[in-house]
């Protein structure tokens, strides 16, 4: 199975909103975006559109961030799509990696 990372536009309300977004940046200045990465075993159009719609599991369980949920505006494919199709321990890693990265471009960014 192949997995992809990606990477939403946040509204900027989200740093007004949420405390825990601020905690996570105390880089930002905000010159740039807000930002969330993640990772997906569907597209990234795919999983976007579930974290709008706040999907759960069919048990019930909220598998969508509710940052994307409130916040999210749309898909930055330019700061993603070269790092994809990938495998899930890449995807894994990269996640982390670019979102590090985006941080220290000056985005705020948040990911799990």
């Amino acid at each position: 199975m192949k997995y992809s990372v990606y990477v939403v536009e946040l509204d900027k309300q989200v740093w007004t909103d949420r405390k825990k977004f601020r905690e996570m940046n105390p880089q930002f200045r905000g010159m740039k975006e807000c930002l969330y990465v993640g990772m997906t075993s569907t597209t990234p159009k795919e999983r976007f559109l579930k974290h709008k719609q706040g999907y759960r599991s069919k048990k019930g369980y909220k598998i969508s961030s509710s940052y994307v949920e409130k916040y999210g505006k749309f898909l930055r494919p330019s700061l993603y799509n070269t790092y994809n199709p990938q495998s899930k321990s890449e995807a894994i890693e990269m996640e982390k990696s670019l979102a590090e990265y985006l941080k220290k471009q000056g985005y705020a960014v948040w990911w799990n």
